[in-house]
């Protein structure tokens, strides 16, 4: 693992990432992802966050072929910076 959210979390986000079978719903997954890259409780996440976090979790290869610029524009249509939990 080239990065880890240990960084942000460990090889739990890695697994949260990719999809992989943690015996949780894929919302808890995500949750808890979420929750490794908003390390300061802000109840947000901004680009810079979303994009060390992507570096270190390294994502499955669908995801890093859009790269994270994409990726967080898609979960930012309205481009405000940010991204909540919701």
């Amino acid at each position: 693992m080239s990065m880890s959210v240990a960084a942000i979390g460990g090889s739990g986000g890695l697994q949260a990432m990719s999809g992989a079978s943690t015996g949780m719903p894929p919302q808890q997954k995500m949750t808890s992802l979420y929750n490794q890259i908003d390390t300061n409780g802000a109840g947000s996440i901004t680009q810079q966050q979303f994009t060390q976090a992507f570096q270190t979790l390294n994502p499955p290869p669908f995801f890093q072929q859009q790269g994270a610029g994409a990726i967080f524009a898609a979960l930012d249509p309205n481009s405000t910076g940010t991204v909540s939990k919701q």
